[in-house]
């Protein structure tokens, strides 16, 4: 059949554990700028705040529709 031969040409090849551990050795030796973590604080917050509130709003809306409305 051709399409397993199409599949093994598209699918990239693995890796030997070597050229993993080197990948990823060379990940490990790049640090972070000056101005990273700054900028991995902003996106945390951009991220996770409005998920928060929204959370926050569901759960006030709950409690005041059982509890609360009397």
């Amino acid at each position: 059949m051709f399409v397993p031969e199409k599949l093994r040409a598209v699918l990239p090849k693995k890796k030997s554990k070597e050229e993993l551990d080197k990948h990823y050795s060379d990940v490990e030796k790049v640090g972070l700028e000056k101005g990273d973590f700054l900028a991995m604080v902003i996106a945390a917050f951009i991220t996770f705040i409005p998920v928060l509130i929204i959370a926050m709003v569901v759960f006030y809306g709950i409690l005041w529709l059982f509890v609360l409305r009397g």
